[in-house]
């Protein structure tokens, strides 16, 4: 019997870089409610360790270190937050229409309450909340902010859910 190869492949983690790591930290643990895995902490470029040759293949020679943490999100999923200390500090213009990451998303059911505590922490909301299916389904997606300039979006539901038929009705 052959493998199975054509699996979907499960979301393992996502890497972001921002000015202050220690106030990121607080921003994504504090408002996002994620667990804290490993707190920050200096990787310094060293050919003596493992962690140093595996950033050093990464980012090549032109750095001397840097800061990492690590989080969790409920279901397990990573975020791994990096400051570099000779990095550009703001993050880059919003330009959707052109190739690279555009944002992620989380979900939360209490969309309203998590906008509120992310402005309150020096986010953004960029637009009003909608509704996916406005009367039919109670499906909420917002984009917002963080504090960094960060774009990310805000599902009040799951995303199989918000995008099945007659996934919910009335």
């Amino acid at each position: 019997m052959s493998e199975k190869t054509d699996y979907p492949k499960s979301f393992s983690h996502i890497g972001i870089t921002v000015p202050d790591i220690n106030k990121a930290v607080k921003f994504y643990t504090e408002v996002m409610g994620w667990y804290t895995i490993m707190e920050p902490s200096k990787i310094k470029k060293e050919k003596e360790t493992a962690i140093g040759i595996m950033c050093i293949d990464v980012f090549g020679d032109d750095w001397e270190e840097f800061e990492i943490a690590h989080l969790s999100t409920s279901d397990g999923v990573g975020v791994e937050i990096f400051s570099f200390p000779h990095g550009v500090k703001e993050a880059p213009e919003f330009s959707p229409f052109n190739t690279g990451l555009f944002h992620f998303s989380i979900q939360d059911p209490n969309i309203e309450t998590l906008i509120d505590k992310i402005v309150a922490y020096g986010g953004k909301q960029r637009m009003p909340i909608r509704a996916y299916y406005p009367g039919e389904k109670p499906y909420k997606m917002c984009y917002v902010e963080d504090p960094f300039g960060i774009v990310f979006e805000i599902y009040t539901h799951s995303y199989e859910l918000t995008y099945s038929s007659g996934a919910y009705t009335k």
